[in-house]
């Protein structure tokens, strides 16, 4: 078996029902890879799966930031394929576009709840049972916003910049374990999260890469996928950059 094949492998993968995540799910499927759909959207999570063609798929429908229903779905998850190898905390809002001083606090910490606190949540069920395995790859979807701070998105810089530091200390803690934990920090790519945005926002995240287009969902799911494989044996607790010359460091 090829390093960056993913046979026989089982990949959890959050809001996997659209956008980035599905785009991960459809290039993991493909390469041999049993799923776990983790949504909150039936419907869509059910047409995901239909999508995955003969690969076998999982749905669990929850809340991520509710403790006990991501314990849940990690035990039904075990019990549908096994085991788990992989965990992609895909799941993301961004909450809207205001200055600091206009932002509901409401809404500042939906975002960090969704973005931060529900992938610490997820690791926390899932990861124990890779250490048990001695081996697992989670990978964390950041976002250029969390090394840069996009200006009338605090909330969603705020939220990302902590993924980042989440998944550092995650790989520092696991090292050696067999388990390996990395993030990767895309500029904006065209999926239905622009629907929450203003189309000044969406332009000026457009007018700062220097590609002068976005990222396409396809070319995120290539580097998770390998960041998700044995091919990646060496990296964790990084950052691996996708955002058309846009990141500095």
């Amino acid at each position: 078996m090829a390093k960056t094949d993913l046979a026989g492998r089982v990949a959890v993968i959050t809001g996997a029902a659209r956008g980035i995540g599905l785009a991960v799910a459809e290039l993991a499927a493909s390469r041999g890879a049993s799923i776990a759909i983790w949504d909150m959207d039936e419907a869509a999570s059910k047409a995901a799966a239909a999508r995955l063609g003969h690969a076998k798929v999982s749905t669990h429908i929850l809340d991520l930031t509710d403790a006990a229903a991501v314990e849940a779905a990690t035990q039904a998850t075990l019990s549908a394929h096994g085991r788990v190898d992989i965990l992609v905390n895909n799941a993301g809002i961004t909450g809207g576009n205001a200055p600091v001083w206009e932002l509901p606090v409401a809404e500042w910490r939906r975002v960090i709840e969704v973005n931060l606190v529900a992938p610490f949540i997820v690791s926390r069920a899932v990861v124990p049972h890779m250490r048990a395995a001695g081996y697992g790859r989670v990978v964390n979807i950041a976002s250029i916003a969390g090394k840069e701070g996009n200006p009338n998105a605090s909330h969603y810089s705020a939220s990302k910049a902590g993924l980042i530091g989440l998944t550092k200390s995650l790989g520092k803690e696991l090292a050696g374990s067999g388990v390996l934990a990395n993030c990767v920090t895309p500029a904006a790519a065209e999926t239905d999260i622009f629907k929450q945005m203003t189309p000044q926002q969406i332009a000026w995240m457009r007018s700062k890469i220097p590609m002068d287009r976005f990222v396409q969902v396809e070319e995120i799911a290539e580097l998770v996928c390998w960041l998700a494989s044995e091919a990646c044996s060496f990296s964790t607790g990084a950052v691996f950059d996708i955002s058309g010359g846009r990141a500095t460091y």
